[in-house]
């Protein structure tokens, strides 16, 4: 028997390195028959092939670590896909009295649980209210509301992952629960496709159609595709209570939107002004901050754009030169981007502190295309160093010369028209012309005149609609203005006091940033999909240089009582012209987390579930959506509409790019659930609306990151790995290997499950929770890695830290369960009689684990947990969704932990100080986990690398030496 003192296995606690003597053992077989026989022969040969090909896999690895993630990508071989084919009907309860597939398929597993799940009413909180472990206490949500023109795509699916996770914990934990889902109308994306299937299909123009039947239109196309991200939620396994389900456009949440304009009117919050506002000529409407792209530009770059006939040039820097009046050899020479806009010209600046200008302070000059005169102004906020020094001033198509303007007195001149022709003020030469097109044309002037100076390269950011592709216009139009500085600055100090959390807590200065630098918001969209403007223009005679007056009303009939006050005439005798135009999506996005509970009435839910306990959302959507959330609900209900707020990253591909369809690495969630070919993929960029340049480059990058394309990965592994990543760090780089290794644990959880029932036999009878002893050390240990995996869960779900949950139960089923325990269990159940107490112990390790995975997992949860015995003597719970989930207080105690073998409590060592020692020998990587035994320490080796063979050996140490049989 060989042997080795004691001191060569001392844990490397100053990082001491396991003796070189181990290399000269061998693995132990722990199988019971006699060493010749076929079956032990079998299994010998099958786990020396098994550890070949994953020796093989480990070396190929780690040669691969080198390559680019393209030359590492591997083939995958599709795995068997097995379904579920007994007739159920629609929430029905799956039948699970068969027994396990062979291996972990997800659409078998995934299969009718979903539909029983809402029938049975458990995503409701009335049901939860009943529950045995109720605590008493609530938990409210609000999905962010989709688009209802598109489908989830991957970064939707980890907001779903990340607040289904929570919300499933905190219903097992005994809170009532409610999840309110609902979808937004999108104003400008649903009637953009409604338009084109209308040109597509009928050969018809929105404006060919009355107004009532084109939003009957609309209406109709919402109603046979906008059911598609609902469909998508239920795939992705979020328990949402859908009796509860809103669209932004119904009846309730209308008349949220309308009590909501009218207040904020009558508290001097919400007022009509002519400003400028970021105006898209393709859609011929302004459009918010957030449907702006600001694309930088390094220099020359030629765009296609709509509405275009030929490729327009932008990062250019043209050169003008304005005469000085009365002096015809003196001239100041001007640096443009946008020359166009030059017939809107109503003056130039210079810095004054700028010595080249001093002696033409107070001149004149003459505008190079009209002649007439402008001013030559002196500003501070002119960058000398910039150009020439000298800038033209544009008040009527730029926000900082509209500032400048209003600052010198200057009056605006309107040069580009709604659709993006120029304006009758730019005379008969250049009156209706496609903007661009009249900028060539100014030039050929200007060089024909002798005032072209020439044009360089010039680094710039171009303001791009997100929704055309349009460049953005700034146009002085006449909308309506939320009035955003009080409310923004209640905002902001709702965070410095303490009483608005955001996490990570590194968002709060870009909160304070910019509510302390907010503008007032423009809220009208000139649409007609969308909660029309409930403001009434009164219509009579005005005296020349009269405003027009605007009265504001929940009815037409409110209006026109205002309308009498306004005037002093009798309301019959007034004309009222609704108008037109209809709110940003965004107002009624800001008031989604209380219009969804009923508000303005003083509903249940209402004064049950409001303010939220949580907001979770993407950190893209901090301001515009959170900020805006937390001015309206504060105004509107007095409170803050959460105290809560928890901010995840973006995702992006492994490669660190963000996911964008001109890529080709924009991932839809079924496609990694179901798998998907590479030709599907390849189909799906053809049927989008990507121009031939941008599908060429999207269809090779493509092939390039999924050339076997992606392989079916289920439900479950893809919320694992989602949750997997903190929410502390930078963003999310998210790959498809990621997930397919994921679905690798939920087969080994699988197959766990399949020992455990194998072992447990038909006739199995759990003992009560409190019954439960463990009869060895190892029996002992695994029940103190189950308490700490359930102490690391607890802790963090409560600190919203998911991947702690991830990792806690990663490493208790892979590394504690399968790995340790479940081999060394192996030869003692062969045993006969076999013991009671590794079973009971088997039975607490899948119920508790199981329980603990549900929230993460629910469908293979659920599957599992459904074919466990119950308990005896307490009714057991119906599905593992709303069964307690374990806590970490209930799981320890003495009696739990202490091995019940003679030795007692005192002289049995904390579970926690058990040391675990890793090495490697023989080319083979291995663990040994030191316990507190009997007649020593107990050690059990194996391999922590899934790559390499585990095997399992045990180990008893007497006095200062190791023997090893």
């Amino acid at each position: 028997m060989p042997h080795l003192p004691l001191s060569s296995f001392r844990p490397p606690f100053l990082g001491l390195k396991p003796s070189r003597g181990l290399s000269r053992f061998h693995p132990v077989s722990t199988q019971s028959e006699p060493h010749g026989s076929p079956i032990s022969r079998r299994n010998r040969e099958a786990k020396q092939k098994r550890l070949r090909e994953k020796q093989a896999t480990l070396e190929a690895g780690i040669a691969g670590e080198s390559k680019s993630p393209a030359e590492s990508i591997k083939a995958w071989s599709p795995k068997e896909v097995v379904l579920y084919e007994i007739p159920t009907k629609p929430g029905e309860k799956k039948d699970v009295s068969g027994p396990l597939p062979p291996a972990y398929s997800p659409r078998y597993v995934e299969a009718a649980w979903y539909p029983w799940w809402v029938r049975e009413g458990f995503f409701k909180p009335e049901y939860q209210a009943q529950l045995p472990q109720a605590t008493g206490e609530t938990f409210s949500m609000c999905i962010p509301p989709p688009n209802v023109t598109g489908s989830l795509h991957i970064g939707h699916a980890l907001t779903v992952a990340i607040q289904d996770a929570l919300v499933r914990w905190h219903r097992m934990r005994g809170d009532q629960v409610l999840w309110v889902p609902g979808s937004d109308h999108a104003g400008i994306a649903t009637q953009a496709v409604v338009e084109k299937q209308l040109w597509k299909e009928q050969g018809v123009r929105r404006h060919e159609l009355s107004r009532e039947d084109f939003l009957r239109e609309v209406w109709q196309w919402k109603e046979a595709k906008g059911g598609e991200i609902c469909e998508q939620l239920r795939a992705l396994g979020a328990s949402l209570d859908w009796d509860r389900e809103c669209f932004t456009m119904d009846a309730g949440s209308s008349a949220a939107v309308t009590e909501a304009f009218v207040r904020l009117y009558k508290a001097g919050l919400l007022y009509r002004n002519r400003q400028l506002v970021n105006w898209s000529c393709a859609l011929r409407s302004a459009i918010s901050d957030i449907e702006v792209e600001n694309r930088p530009l390094p220099g020359h770059t030629e765009l296609r754009l709509p509405g275009c006939p030929t490729p327009v040039s932008f990062g250019l820097l043209f050169s003008v030169a304005f005469p000085v009046d009365g002096e015809p050899d003196a001239e100041v020479v001007v640096g443009t981007t946008r020359p166009e806009t030059l017939p809107g010209d109503v003056a130039v600046a210079v810095h004054p502190d700028d010595s080249r200008y001093t002696h033409l302070h107070g001149r004149q000059l003459r505008h190079p295309l009209m002649g007439q005169p402008l001013p030559l102004i002196t500003d501070y906020a002119v960058q000398p160093h910039v150009g020439t020094g000298a800038v033209k001033v544009t008040p009527a198509h730029s926000p900082a010369d509209a500032e400048m303007g209003a600052r010198h007195g200057l009056s605006p001149l309107n040069v580009i028209a709604e659709d993006g022709t120029m304006t009758s003020l730019c005379g008969d030469w250049l009156q209706g012309l496609h903007r661009f097109v009249a900028r060539e044309k100014i030039m050929s002037v200007l060089s024909e005149r002798g005032l072209f100076r020439g044009l360089q390269n010039h680094p710039m950011v171009l303001p791009i609609c997100s929704r055309s592709g349009d460049v953005i216009e700034y146009l002085l139009k006449s909308q309506w203005f939320v009035r955003c500085q009080e409310m923004g600055a209640r905002a902001a100090q709702a965070v410095e006091s303490g009483a608005l959390e955001l996490s990570p807590s590194f968002h709060q200065k870009s909160w304070q940033h910019w509510f302390a630098h907010i503008g007032d918001w423009c809220v009208s969209r000139q649409l007609w999909w969308g909660h029309q403007i409930p403001a009434y223009l009164v219509v009579e005679d005005y005296a020349q240089g009269e405003e027009d007056r605007w009265v504001v009303g929940r009815s037409e009939a409110e209006a026109r009582e205002a309308a009498a006050e306004l005037t002093g005439r009798p309301g019959a005798e007034l004309a009222l012209k609704r108008d037109p135009d209809v709110l940003d999506t965004w107002f009624s996005s800001a008031l989604f987390p209380f219009s969804a509970l009923g508000w303005p009435q003083e509903t249940s839910d209402l004064a049950h579930f409001y303010p939220l306990s949580l907001l979770e959302t993407g950190s893209d959507l901090l301001l515009f959506w959170v900020g805006r959330m937390v001015m309206l609900g504060t105004q509107l209900t007095g409170q803050l509409p959460f105290s809560k707020v928890l901010l995840h990253p973006m995702v992006r591909d492994r490669q660190g790019r963000k996911m964008s369809k001109s890529l080709g690495n924009v991932l839809d969630p079924r496609d990694i659930i179901s798998g998907v070919e590479m030709q599907v993929l390849q189909e799906k960029l053809r049927s989008g609306n990507l121009d031939p340049a941008e599908l060429a480059i999207a269809a090779a990058a493509q092939k390039k990151d999924f050339p076997h394309g992606i392989p079916e990965c289920g439900t479950d592994a893809l919320r694992f790995t989602l949750c997997s990543h903190g929410v502390q760090g930078g963003d999310l780089r998210l790959s498809v290997s990621e997930v397919q290794s994921c679905r690798h644990f939920c087969n080994k959880i699988w197959n766990a499950l399949r020992f455990i029932f194998n072992a447990l036999g038909e006739k199995f009878v759990p003992q009560p929770a409190e019954e439960l002893s463990p009869s060895s050390p190892m029996d002992a240990w695994i029940l103190s890695r189950l308490a700490l995996a359930a102490r690391e869960c607890e802790r963090g779900f409560l600190n919203r830290e998911l991947s702690l949950v991830t990792h806690a139960l990663h490493h208790f089923w892979l590394h504690n369960l399968c790995d340790v325990y479940l081999e060394a269990v192996k030869p003692v159940l062969r045993h006969s009689p076999r013991p009671l107490g590794p079973p009971q112990v088997l039975f607490s390790c899948a119920d508790l684990g199981l329980r603990l995975l549900a929230p993460l997992m629910p469908f293979l949860a659920e599957e599992l947990w459904q074919r466990l015995p119950p308990r005896p003597g307490c009714p057991p719970a119906p599905s593992v969704s709303v069964a307690p989930y374990p806590s970490a207080c209930s799981l320890v105690s003495p009696r739990y932990m202490t091995p019940q073998s003679g030795l007692s409590g005192e002289e049995w060592r904390a579970p926690s100080e058990s040391i675990r020692c890793r090495g490697s020998s023989a080319g083979m990587a291995y663990t040994l986990l030191w316990i507190p035994g009997e007649d020593g320490l107990f050690l059990h080796g194996g391999c922590d690398d899934p790559r390499v063979l585990r095997d399992g050996i045990s180990i008893v140490l007497k006095s200062r030496t190791l023997l090893l049989d």
